[in-house]
């Protein structure tokens, strides 16, 4: 049974993207903000093995003190792709879930509405081109996942660091629908415009809402993209920004980063390079991200 009342929440920004005390403050500040909207948030995560939809404040402490030198709470917590919940709970370890893992998640608990920050998609190397791992492409599990779990996913776009046209014809070739949401760009992340057009633009939580429905009842099986921009006083314009991204990749490549490894290397230099402004514009794209969603989310209800 599928509940268009409760909104899905990752719990990965908590436990590898913003340091403590700041993460705790803001998952706690983005289930404050759905509920404004009469929306119960449900932040996933994996817990001692226990997979848990919705936590409690303890849990969310716990999950936000992770990194904290400070802190006494054992084995780290897992980065939680869709591919490691299987192990996480066999093992009963502590796990935050990613794009994919929250997705498949909601999905499996009933919850049809999912609030994030960017979603991954496919990497780009120094030259401009996709990197490549074994000879493929190096794909985010996110994009597989909403070609096939019919979740809504609200989100400030792809991150800036991708090959975001490569990442947009993944996600026409799949048949996932990108909708944007008062604008006719694809948002890429820190900034508002990246000069790719979106498939469809909604104007209104009422316009997004009636799509995802109809894109569902048609019998589609795939997620829809649902892309915000950041909030234009928080914006970080790509001329800007786009430097310090081509910098922070050099690096990468220099320290040999690979793997689930390079997005967090990645984001920790772009907060160090642009002296926290990429953090600011992260928190207000989520709580941004967070209030659409849950308008939409009302509106799925209303119309079930």
């Amino acid at each position: 049974m599928f509940s268009f009342s409760l909104l899905a929440l990752e719990s990965t920004v908590i436990a590898h993207g913003l340091s403590y005390p700041q993460n705790l403050e803001i998952a706690r500040e983005l289930e404050a903000i759905a509920r404004t909207y009469g929306v119960e948030p449900r932040t996933i995560a994996i817990i001692g093995g226990e997979i848990k939809i919705g936590l409690s404040d303890a849990e969310l402490q716990h999950l936000a003190q992770a990194r904290d030198p400070s802190a006494r709470s054992g084995q780290a917590v897992l980065k939680l792709s869709r591919r490691d919940i299987a192990p996480a709970i066999a093992q009963k370890r502590d796990g935050a879930t990613t794009v994919s893992a929250t997705m498949w998640l909601a999905h499996r608990a009933g919850i049809r509405v999912f609030a994030t920050g960017g979603i991954g998609g496919i990497h780009r190397a120094i030259s401009g081109q996709p990197s490549a791992v074994g000879g493929q492409w190096d794909v985010s599990a996110d994009l597989p996942e909403l070609a096939q779990t019919p979740v809504a996913v609200v989100c400030a776009g792809a991150k800036a660091i991708l090959d975001l046209p490569a990442t947009l014809e993944w996600l026409e070739t799949h048949g996932v629908p990108v909708l944007g949401y008062q604008t006719d760009e694809f948002p890429a992340f820190y900034s508002r415009s990246s000069g790719l057009r979106v498939q469809a633009r909604v104007d209104s939580a009422e316009d997004a809402a009636r799509v995802i429905k109809t894109h569902w009842d048609l019998g589609f099986k795939s997620g829809v993209l649902v892309c915000v921009p950041i909030p234009r006083e928080y914006e970080i314009p790509r001329e800007v920004i786009e430097p310090f991204i081509a910098r922070a990749l050099r690096e990468a490549e220099e320290q040999r980063i690979v793997g689930n490894a390079v997005t967090p290397f990645l984001l920790k230099r772009l907060a160090e390079l642009t002296e926290g402004a990429s953090v600011r514009a992260n928190i207000a794209l989520l709580k941004n991200n967070v209030a659409v969603a849950a308008e939409i989310t009302k509106l799925l209800e209303i119309g079930s």
